[in-house]
């Protein structure tokens, strides 16, 4: 995911300020993900939950991320889109009913978890937090594909 966004960055990067700090909460985000989930220079154990206002920092974020994509970043690419080919608004709303479906699966994440207790037992939470980096992984994607047609096609 990393590697995607530091293409996405060196290629849209500069373009347009609002893409700019949308990229960058992208990597806040993902830089949080990995904290989460202890992968390298992050390490956690294995057994043990992260703590609970780092929990809380990264579905801050990731309500940030969303917000940000549906009210700010959408609705300009899909009017960009609209007014410059049918082909290139067909493509925006092929993709937009993809990353809301994700959006439903950060929300759920966001409302389980951003307000547990510390020292709560969160048996699914692993599992839960793997199963939204996919999908984390997957809306990326998409919303790089949007990018990349606006950009090429405009």
């Amino acid at each position: 995911m990393l590697t995607q966004l530091e293409k996405a960055q060196q290629e849209w990067g500069g373009s347009h300020s609002v893409i700019d700090s949308w990229l960058e909460e992208r990597q806040e985000l993902l830089v949080l993900y990995c904290k989460l989930v202890g992968l390298p220079p992050f390490n956690r154990n294995e057994h043990a939950l992260p703590e609970q206002a780092h929990i809380q920092k990264f579905c801050q974020i990731l309500m940030d991320y969303l917000s940000a994509g549906h009210f700010e970043i959408y609705n300009n690419i899909a009017k960009a889109c609209e007014t410059k080919g049918e082909q290139s608004l067909a493509l925006a709303q092929q993709l937009y009913p993809k990353i809301s479906a994700s959006t439903d699966i950060a929300l759920s994440f966001n409302d389980k978890y951003a307000e547990t207790k510390q020292g709560s037992t969160l048996p699914d939470f692993d599992s839960e937090l793997s199963k939204l980096g996919e999908i984390l992984e997957q809306r990326f994607e998409y919303e790089d594909e949007l990018i990349d047609n606006l950009y090429s096609n405009h």
